[in-house]
């Protein structure tokens, strides 16, 4: 049985092959200068630009380049739950491909690390190349889970960090699919502390979050840690209720004093296009955590691995069968 490296690196990738080599010839400096041995575990998140390809390629230039290969797109925190599931590292530096998580920062998550700190998160300082209204709507973000939750989540955080792994565990034995992991690596608890760096601009492509999904992950973040919407709506839904009581008893005292007079036509529209409003949003927000409870009770697995290169099976990762493959293994 071999001997488990010390630090694992995961890397989910989706069409990141412009990066790629140039991430590759940064990572293998930081190998080296790391205080014990080391591991990248690259997971393909369904890559259609021949991503993969080029990660065998590195495979073959360097053993310690391993390859998860997804068997599609399953999106971001399913592909980084992926590698965490298959890393073997007793520390587990998370990071993205697209090099604005500068790979050097790792130096000193390690060094924070042997400290004695269970989790170290790498926090952004300044945010190169991004547009102010991605700055601002991410500001507005993370403030607003932070006074949503109880949970203590350190701001302008991303999933950028080092995990012990005693977290790493942890967090692999949380199987919900609409994962937040920089909220779960916050929620397992353990001694954690955070390091400051400048997010780099993107080396090269385009980003791969676009609006909509950024909305949803901001939407699956609230909801899997936070109830205060249901909580909300039900005040909301009090206060219109009464409300719409002192309404009515003001037009009952009205016609009992004589000065009753039909409502006209616009009031009436109004006050029903409020309720009806209100009541939508309830629906609304009940729904959104109703999906999340429909997706759980089905109890699919997170995701599917089509091929590993230099990885060990793990039990909580299903294979496709050999025999149901379709095509040559590239």
């Amino acid at each position: 049985m071999s001997v488990p490296p010390e630090y694992s690196f995961v890397i989910p990738v989706c069409n990141e092959r412009d990066t790629l080599e140039e991430l590759y010839r940064r990572l293998i400096v930081i190998l080296d200068r790391l205080d014990g041995t080391a591991e990248v575990v690259l997971v393909d998140d369904g890559s259609t630009d021949g991503s993969f390809e080029l990660m065998l390629s590195l495979h073959e230039q360097d053993e310690r380049f391993k390859t998860i290969r997804l068997s599609r797109n399953f999106g971001h925190q399913i592909a980084l739950t992926a590698g965490l599931d298959h890393a073997a590292g007793r520390a587990v530096v998370v990071m993205d491909a697209d090099l604005q998580d500068p790979p050097e920062v790792a130096l000193e998550l390690a060094k924070r690390w042997r400290e004695g700190y269970a989790v170290v998160y790498a926090v952004r300082e300044q945010r190169l190349g991004e547009t102010r209204t991605k700055l601002w709507t991410a500001k507005l973000f993370y403030r607003l889970i932070g006074h949503l939750t109880d949970i203590d989540m350190p701001r302008d955080a991303g999933d950028f960090r080092l995990i012990d792994r005693r977290v790493v565990d942890a967090m692999s034995s949380m199987r919900e699919h609409n994962r937040y992991l920089r909220g779960m690596s916050a929620w397992v608890g353990f001694d954690q502390t955070g390091v400051t760096f400048v997010r780099d601009e993107r080396y090269a492509g385009s980003t791969k979050f676009s609006s909509r999904k950024m909305m949803r992950f901001a939407l699956d973040g609230i909801i899997s840690f936070s109830t205060t919407p249901l909580r909300l709506t039900l005040n909301v839904g009090f206060a219109v209720s009464v409300l719409a009581f002192l309404v009515g008893a003001g037009a009952i005292v009205a016609k009992l004093a004589g000065v009753f007079t039909v409502p006209g036509w616009a009031s009436i529209v109004v006050v029903l296009a409020f309720l009806g409003g209100v009541q939508l949003t309830v629906l609304g927000v009940m729904g959104e955590y109703v999906a999340q409870i429909h997706q759980e009770v089905k109890r699919r697995p997170l995701y599917l691995v089509r091929d590993l290169v230099g990885v060990e099976e793990h039990r909580a990762a299903p294979r496709i069968p050999e025999s149901s493959q379709s095509g040559p293994r590239a």
